[in-house]
């Protein structure tokens, strides 16, 4: 699938940068479905390895979608071309912020979810890149439009981020306070941030920064926890917190049928 982008360069020209997502993966609930989460890659992988790791996880009643994001040349590879949800020059909340790639991304999970029945509730998940572009799905959802203004079709009722950032932090705050509805829907959506304090690629503290951004712009149901010496990786105490977290966040039954 490919979405095509508009952006209004210097003077009158116009450029157009068409982004060509790759192969999604679906896990079926193995119960009665009533939640669906879109979980996202980090850099330079694909849907496949998460898909896997997410079948096995105690959690019947969960549809899990697993994109893969376009292959584009990446600043903070000098250049070299791999998957990657957006561009970026540097893996923290300060370096500069690629709107139209973050915005292509975005619009894209959203359109996965906003085919799923609606008794079903969804949200976003990632690792890595993947945990900065469900952060900034989160954002999107609360401010109820993408960062070019289009508005944001998908209710989200969980965001989950492990060993990430999260983008376009620095105005955050001002446009949630611009709307009542914005700080309305911020206090009530919840959000999971895990990090590992050995995180050696994007380190312990752009997670904190984030989680104090994010408690600063009114996400009040937020939790961060630390992993004592965890890499740039996961482990499976840190999926079980994944696990009963979204149990308990979207109220899903035990039952299998």
């Amino acid at each position: 699938m490919s979405y095509t982008q508009l952006s209004v360069g210097s003077g009158s020209r116009t450029a157009r940068r068409t982004f060509e997502f790759g192969r999604t993966y679906v896990v079926r609930p193995k119960g009665r479905h009533q939640a669906t989460i879109v979980w996202l890659h980090g850099l330079g992988d694909n849907g496949s390895s998460w898909s896997q790791l997410l079948e096995c996880l105690p959690l019947p009643n969960i549809k899990w979608i697993c994109p893969t994001a376009p292959t584009r040349s990446v600043a903070l590879l000098g250049g070299y071309s791999c998957t990657a949800w957006f561009d970026v020059g540097e893996l923290s909340e300060d370096g500069p912020d690629d709107w139209e790639g973050l915005d292509a991304s975005a619009a894209h999970i959203a359109n996965l979810l906003s085919t799923e029945p609606a008794d079903v509730k969804v949200g976003i998940g990632g690792f890595s890149m993947g945990a900065a572009m469900a952060l900034y799905s989160g954002t999107c959802c609360v401010l109820g439009r993408f960062g070019n203004g289009n508005p944001y079709p998908v209710n989200l009722r969980a965001v989950v981020g492990l060993s990430g950032w999260l983008p376009g932090s620095r105005g955050l705050k001002n446009k949630v306070e611009r709307s009542h509805e914005a700080a309305r829907r911020a206090a009530s959506l919840p959000v999971l941030l895990l990090h590992g304090t050995g995180d050696d690629v994007v380190q312990h503290k752009y997670g904190e920064k984030s989680a104090n951004s994010l408690t600063m712009a009114g996400f009040r149901t937020l939790t961060f926890k630390s992993y004592d010496g965890l890499g740039h990786y996961t482990v499976p105490r840190e999926m079980d917190e994944v696990s009963n977290w979204l149990t308990t966040r979207l109220g899903l039954g035990g039952s299998r049928t």
